[in-house]
């Protein structure tokens, strides 16, 4: 069979699936009841399958529902199921997980050794159980950087947003964010799309007309039943390899521990063409491969890792893209939305915005949302003083704020790339416990560049007509400070203050838009292929593998990326296979 003829094949039995989902749904609106879902806890002591990916998250979820339709599949969660949980389903919880610190939240808070608080995922479905829902491809010259087959990438991401893309509704606020930014030069205006073009755009989103978020989660109903084991709250701990009488270590197996710390193992079923494959994420995939003895040496046996591969290359050109937002009052009130418009400068730099009075949902209205203390975002003090202390303080003042304190938005500009890159190191070998990890927010001089010409677009927005009805046009901004006092929140800086410039104010109010990435780079720790270089049965599928950062929001291309190497892999499968 061709392989065109075959992918054709594949698509209609993925689609015809999705037909009969989608029915489902509509008919109950219930939670996918997935047959190979379970936990871990009733994993066997030992068990085998063609393929094992390490993490259920933004590209684990579509790989594994690919590859289960040719193979049998073990997909390996840490965390546990989003389904039956609104603080992830529902568009007004957002935030809520973010904030929740216990041991069963879907989201880990990390600090990066910058300073700038952040998260990571512990959820079937990954980031996209957390994220502000903004949908929007890569670039048409990323794509070719890359290496893909733009007919097969774009294969894919139809593929994804048959599930989980949607159109978001346009009311007053994101319509004068989209008017200012085409009165600021932002141009051309290229209407709603999913394509990252130069110009402003309304682009997609995850949450539906009702709100209801729509995870990498969901597409594993084009999952085939009998092909896929889904293990829940599965911590892998190593990866384990066969060295003697190889001339490169072969990986045949993982250890993974379950709830109750019960130890499992499952290994990989005879035959050349099955593999381990890594998909943990820009944290967990160097951290899993370092536990597993590949990084780099004196590192390694540093914490006692019997080595398997010297390679110095993981854990290195960590990057976080930096976000730096300006808190508009308005003297009206405006719709609670997350990113809808995007305008993409020819500096290198995105302007986004976020509005409401309240997005973490509840009966309090006096919340920030994605740039809410609650959930590790402030920006009001440097990031080396963003002390738990500091935290504390800045919540319970933004509690006891004025509501009308609330009233308004924010614009946000984040950089391409970016060029800055820092490293992440092993604290201990556990698993579950947060690596060390430093991004090196503005080193290179580009970088900062690039956010002064964001703010200055920004400036340029909140100054236009269109804006206007949602700015307090006849204050002046100590008035605006005054209303806004002790709020964690920035508003723009004067350009008459010598003490505070532009360059300063994007250091010192850096946060995170949770865009981080490498570790596993293509080129360093993987081949074009995600094959890890210098072993044998193990890839590499996810964010950590990005030398940038894809389009203005990266998790549509990273679970396009699981479904494109889904199709990939199989099609050597069978290739193997009819050679064999």
């Amino acid at each position: 069979m061709g392989f065109g003829l075959w992918r054709l094949m594949l698509h209609v039995v993925s689609f015809s699936g999705i037909l009969l989902f989608h029915h489902c749904l509509c008919s109950s609106q219930q939670a996918p009841n997935y047959s190979f879902t379970r936990q871990a806890t009733s994993a066997p002591p030992i068990s085998y399958y063609d393929y094992i990916i390490i993490g259920g998250g933004t590209a684990g979820c579509p790989l594994a529902a690919t590859l289960s339709q040719n193979a049998t599949v073990l997909l390996l969660e840490r965390g546990g199921s989003p389904y039956g949980n609104p603080n992830i389903t529902d568009l007004s919880a957002f935030g809520r997980s973010l904030s929740d610190l216990s041991s069963s939240s879907p989201s880990q808070r990390f600090i990066s050794e910058d300073g700038v608080i952040n998260a990571r995922a512990r959820v079937l479905g990954g980031g996209s159980c957390l994220n502000a829902g903004f949908y929007t491809r890569a670039a048409a010259q990323y794509v070719a950087d890359a290496g893909w087959e733009g007919r097969l990438v774009n294969e894919s991401y139809r593929w994804v947003e048959e599930v989980v893309a949607f159109q978001p509704p346009m009311k007053q606020w994101q319509s004068a964010v989209r008017d200012g930014l085409l009165e600021a030069g932002v141009h051309p205006y290229n209407g709603f799309t999913y394509d990252h073009l130069v110009g402003t755009k309304v682009g997609g989103t995850i949450f539906d007309g009702e709100g209801r978020r729509h995870t990498a989660a969901d597409l594993l109903r084009y999952a085939n039943p009998d092909g896929l084991t889904v293990m829940l709250h599965a911590s892998v701990h190593k990866i384990v390899f066969r060295t003697k009488g190889k001339n490169r270590p072969l990986a045949h197996g993982v250890i993974f521990r379950d709830a109750l710390g019960h130890k499992h193992r499952a290994y990989l079923n005879s035959g050349t063409h099955n593999e381990i494959i890594v998909s943990a994420g820009a944290l967990g995939s160097p951290q899993i491969l370092m536990l597993s003895g590949i990084g780099p040496m004196d590192h390694l046996q540093a914490h006692n890792i019997t080595l398997v591969l010297d390679q110095p290359f993981v854990g290195q050109g960590m990057s976080d893209n930096p976000m730096n937002a300006i808190f508009v009052p308005s003297p009206i009130p405006v719709e609670v939305s997350l990113i809808q418009v995007v305008g993409i400068t020819t500096s290198g730099s995105y302007i986004e915005a976020a509005s409401g009075e309240n997005f973490a949902g509840g009966v309090s209205q006096r919340d920030f949302g994605m740039f809410s203390p609650k959930i590790g975002q402030l920006s009001t003090v440097p990031p080396k003083q963003r002390s738990p202390e500091a935290l504390a303080q800045a919540i319970e003042a933004m509690e006891a704020l004025d509501p009308t304190a609330f009233r308004g938005g924010f614009l946000l500009e984040k950089i391409m790339g970016p060029i800055s890159t820092g490293h992440l190191h092993l604290r201990n070998r556990n698993p579950n416990d947060n690596p060390s990890i430093t991004f090196n927010y503005f080193n290179e001089p580009e970088d900062l560049s690039r956010c002064v010409d964001g703010l200055r677009v920004i400036e340029s927005v909140i100054q236009s007509a269109a804006f206007s009805p949602f700015r307090y046009g006849n204050q002046s901004l100590p008035v605006l400070l005054n209303m806004t006092a002790h709020a964690p929140v920035n508003l723009l800086p004067r350009h008459d203050n010598a003490s505070t410039s532009l360059e300063q104010f994007c250091r010192d109010t850096v946060m995170t838009i949770w865009h981080y990435h490498g570790g596993c780079q293509v080129g360093r720790v993987v081949d074009s292929d995600y094959r890890v270089r210098g072993v044998n049965a193990l890839r590499v599928v996810d964010g950590s593998t990005f030398n940038y950062s894809p389009g203005t929001n990266p998790q549509a291309t990273v679970m396009m990326l699981g479904r494109y190497m889904g199709v990939r892999i199989l099609e050597e499968r069978i290739e193997s296979l009819k050679n064999n």
